[in-house]
């Protein structure tokens, strides 16, 4: 049901050039919730609600090229610095000086980088599906490509402008569903399929659901399909065509450790544990607090479990000392 999250404040700021429409619940310190592909800052509506009950100030935007935020035409205007520097922009519009930040997905990414551009602005990181990853010995495509040949890879895909964009945007609704339903922990295994690379789009290798999700009621779901049904796609897929502009940009960072107090959390049956399993933090994320896999739990594993997730962040932030 849609009532308590109805009542959550919305407004737009100005954050690093561009308009970002964030939601906030609660006062208190402040925690960022990012969300990921393709997502909205509705994703975090049950931690919104828990982390305001618990006494923080959570604030959950719409990401760069998302939703009611700002979507820029130019693809280099989603790289790295780019996202980190509207993350930064956000506290600055806030009044705020630090925050812990939280992402999921392509969220935890940027959030995992911001203790690196942006570490004076960085309280404590907790990264959700996706691990950090330490810089990769070449560029990621080139690597992509060694690893799976002829055979079909999401993000090889998405790095040309056109085919994936008017491929997801034909159809929001099923785009949203397959995807939501094929990574979560309810889908059966064989839901992703393998697939030759030539001729085959994104939709083939999801499965799509005979009937409804049980974390994700049709209320729910709405909210996703009107926002893309909207904007389309190209501004989520556009943060995938920046990969090897990122690792350009991240050379001066090569050795550099995340030593701010940190928490990973994932679905145990997320597939994206297989690119990045949490054993790749090992000595990289030196104040490591905890690595939690949630049994039957999924990509979406803040919005499948909610109960779970919000009861490992309150813990994790209640054992922070700083204010």
């Amino acid at each position: 049901m849609l009532g308590p999250v109805a009542a959550l404040r919305h407004r737009t700021v100005e954050a690093n050039g561009i308009s970002l429409h964030v939601v906030e619940a609660g006062s208190g310190p402040l925690v960022v919730l990012c969300h990921g592909f393709p997502e909205l800052w509705f994703s975090w509506r049950h931690q919104l609600e828990a982390l305001a009950g618990a006494g923080f100030r959570a604030v959950a935007p719409d990401q760069r090229g998302y939703g009611r935020t700002s979507r820029p035409d130019d693809v280099a205007d989603f790289d790295i610095e780019h996202l980190t520097g509207d993350l930064a922009g956000l506290l600055d519009a806030l009044g705020e000086d630090r925050a812990v930040f939280v992402g999921h997905d392509w969220g935890s990414i940027v959030v995992w980088n911001m203790p690196l551009f942006h570490p004076e602005r960085v309280r404590a990181v907790v990264g959700t599906s996706v691990a950090f990853v330490p810089r990769l010995p070449a560029r990621p495509t080139r690597l992509m490509r060694m690893v799976f040949g002829d055979r079909f890879f999401y993000i090889l895909y998405f790095q040309d402008v056109g085919p994936a964009d008017e491929e997801l945007a034909r159809d929001p609704r099923r785009s949203l569903l397959a995807a939501f339903w094929s990574l979560s922990g309810d889908a059966p295994r064989g839901s992703i399929k393998d697939r030759p690379r030539r001729g085959t789009g994104w939709l083939d290798i999801l499965t799509e659901p005979t009937g409804s999700l049980s974390w994700l009621g049709e209320e729910e779901l709405a909210v996703f399909v009107e926002e893309f049904s909207r904007t389309g796609f190209t501004g989520g897929l556009n943060w995938y065509r920046n990969f090897d502009r990122n690792w350009e940009l991240t050379e001066r960072f090569a050795d550099t450790r995340i030593t701010v107090p940190a928490l990973f959390a994932a679905g145990e049956r997320d597939a994206v544990l297989r690119m990045t399993p949490p054993e790749m933090m090992e000595g990289w994320v030196t104040d490591l607090r905890g690595s939690i896999l949630i049994p039957g739990a999924g990509h979406w594993v803040q919005q499948e479990r909610p109960d779970e997730v919000n009861r490992a962040l309150l813990e994790f932030l209640d054992g922070l000392t700083e204010p």
